[in-house]
C-alpha cells in the first residue's frame, strides 16, 4: 500500500463527526485536522461494540509523514481508512 494511497483516503474522509461503516460494522468517526493540515488525527468507535481506532498524522517540513497509532498497530489503522465508507 503506497503512502499516497492512504493519505488520499484519509483526505476523502469529512472534518468533524460523521458516521459510517467499516467490516460491517457501524461506526461513529472524528477527523481533526490543523489550519495548516500538518497535524491530523481520527478516532473511531464501534456504536455497537466495543472496537476503536485512533491515530495522529504528523507531516514533517521535510514532506515526509509520520503516522502514529494509539495503542494499536499500523495496519489496523491503514485497514480502517482504506476501507471505511461515510454513511449518506
Amino acid at each position: 500500500m503506497a503512502n499516497a494511497t492512504f493519505e488520499a483516503a484519509l483526505e476523502r474522509l469529512p472534518r468533524g463527526f460523521s458516521e459510517g461503516f467499516f467490516d460491517g460494522h457501524r461506526y461513529g468517526v472524528t477527523v481533526q485536522r490543523s489550519e495548516d493540515g500538518r497535524r491530523n488525527s481520527l478516532f473511531a468507535r464501534d456504536l455497537a461494540g466495543t472496537d476503536i481506532v485512533s491515530f495522529n498524522l504528523y507531516r514533517m517540513l521535510d514532506g515526509s509523514t509520520l503516522l502514529r497509532p494509539c495503542e494499536m498497530s499500523s495496519e489496523k489503522v491503514v485497514n480502517f481508512v482504506l476501507g471505511f465508507t461515510p454513511a449518506e
